[in-house]
């Protein structure tokens, strides 16, 4: 059987531009609602043209479709995580843990200082437990509310949320893409921490610095008679107590454990279902239908809460929508954007359109600094492309690491561009698994909070300085030589 062959630098930027105009299309068209369903639609038309390339070039229509069902099936993990997420919100709202969280919240962060709070909360959390995603639906959940209650901007404080939580996540050896990355460069994961230092502090303290302005010049819009009067609210809807927060406290633990997302979170989801029918049986029954009796509503409230979510009717609309939402149900949409995604992004590794592009990237490569930003730019392209981090770190460390290997150059240097490059920039583009992720736990659009997740963009810029600068690390071998720019 003959070989497919390679495709041309034209044909491989076809299905890229083509895909890059129907996204701007899309958003252009639909604004905000572009994740739901205009951008689901343009992946596909794309993995459709992508796939005409590849047979025109002797691919076989089995080999994709074999490829597209694999790359489908890496995503079935963040699948039931999603799908958990949504319970674990669902019982949260219903168990009272989330307007506790909401409550004491209220009461305890100034909103001068609310930013800059949210994003050392968020990345103390993520650094103990290793999960960017456990911190975002859990705590960043809460600060969310508590934010909509001061009336401070949601969108800068999902920015402060997805800063920090990607901080703690890069830095904690619990994490799986801080383990993910120096596995396929070659290192060790404590030498990858430590050299991860050079781009991920700076860039972090310049991040507290900026979300530390942003809280002094803003100026909370709800005075304390409101504050006053949504706690109020929140007390006569849902029991407040401290223990209420036994549910993240569970999960946290379990987490910090290393137990894996899945059991952890749905593990949470179940305990905050049983809180609520100890703890919130007035508003339980206020919710479920007088006909079914109280053990039978009760029952059927905590079960629709899984997997529809909770809606709370009150004269405060405040309330409603802090207080409504969550459940299987509302992660669907997500779902279908990851899957649209991991087909286009299986269809252009398949028929070799995406190794195509990073072997024209490497053409015009002549120095050392230029090699480390055309891997940071390429991880990020990839998690343009592919819409997935795991495959923004794999790919361009698979394919660079013999160049980094050819001119002398420590492996940790290729771990740490791959990290500045994919890792967090994964939340910020909205198609892409960990930014329809964030969309669909914070409710905010990943294109609206991009500006202000400050780490996000920071480190692979100071990624590119650091290059430029010269700060590479040479192999062990070449200790003793000097890596120069030029070679």
């Amino acid at each position: 059987m003959s070989q497919p062959r390679q495709p041309s630098l034209t044909q491989a930027l076809i299905p890229i531009v083509v895909l890059l105009s129907l996204l701007f299309l899309a958003v252009y068209y639909f604004g905000d609602a572009s994740s739901s369903g205009p951008n689901q639609v343009a992946l596909l038309l794309c993995a459709g043209v992508a796939t005409l390339i590849g047979l025109y070039n002797g691919n076989r229509r089995e080999q994709i479709e074999q490829a597209i069902v694999k790359g489908i099936s890496l995503t079935l993990g963040a699948v039931l995580i999603l799908l958990a997420v949504g319970s674990l919100i669902g019982s949260w709202l219903l168990s009272g843990t989330v307007p506790t969280m909401i409550y004491f919240g209220l009461q305890l962060l100034n909103p001068d200082y609310f930013y800059l709070s949210c994003c050392l909360i968020c990345a103390l959390v993520a650094l103990c437990i290793g999960s960017s995603w456990t911190v975002a639906a859990t705590i960043g959940v809460a600060l969310m509310g508590v934010a909509s209650g001061m009336g401070l901007s949601e969108v800068i404080c999902a920015g402060a949320i997805v800063s920090g939580a990607y901080f703690g996540d890069k830095l904690s050896p619990l994490s799986d893409t801080t383990n993910l990355a120096p596995a396929v460069a070659g290192t060790d994961i404590f030498t990858h921490i430590r050299f991860m230092l050079y781009s991920t502090l700076p860039s972090f303290a310049l991040t507290l610095v900026l979300f530390l302005i942003l809280g002094l010049r803003a100026t909370a819009e709800t005075q304390s008679i409101e504050l006053t009067s949504l706690m109020q609210s929140l007390s006569s809807h849902f029991h407040i107590a401290w223990y209420l927060l036994l549910p993240l406290a569970i999960t946290l633990f379990l987490a910090l454990r290393k137990i894996p997302a899945f059991p952890a979170i749905g593990i949470g989801a179940l305990v905050g279902g049983v809180m609520a029918a100890f703890f919130q049986q007035d508003f339980i029954q206020a919710q479920a239908a007088p006909a079914l009796g109280e053990l039978n509503g009760t029952v059927t409230v905590i079960w629709k809460a899984m997997y529809e979510g909770i809606s709370v009717t009150s004269d405060d609309p405040r309330l409603e929508d802090l207080l409504s939402g969550g459940g299987m149900g509302s992660m669907l949409n997500t779902i279908w954007l990851i899957i649209s995604a991991m087909t286009f992004g299986s269809v252009m590794e398949a028929t070799g359109l995406l190794q195509r592009v990073v072997q024209a990237l490497l053409t015009g490569v002549r120095s050392v600094a230029g090699l480390i930003i055309t891997t940071i730019t390429t991880a990020f392209g990839t998690n343009v492309v592919a819409g997935d981090q795991y495959i923004g770190i794999v790919m361009p460390a698979r394919m660079f690491k013999p160049e980094y290997d050819k001119r002398g150059l420590a492996p940790e240097n290729l771990s740490r561009a791959v990290e500045d490059g994919g890792t967090v920039t994964s939340a910020l583009i909205p198609w892409n698994t960990c930014g329809a992720y964030m969309h669909s736990v914070l409710l905010v659009n990943p294109l609206d909070y991009a500006l202000y997740a400050f780490f996000n963009w920071l480190t692979p810029l100071l990624g590119i300085v650091l290059a430029l600068c010269g700060i590479q690390r040479p192999a062990q071998k070449n200790r003793g030589a000097i890596v120069q720019r030029g070679n």
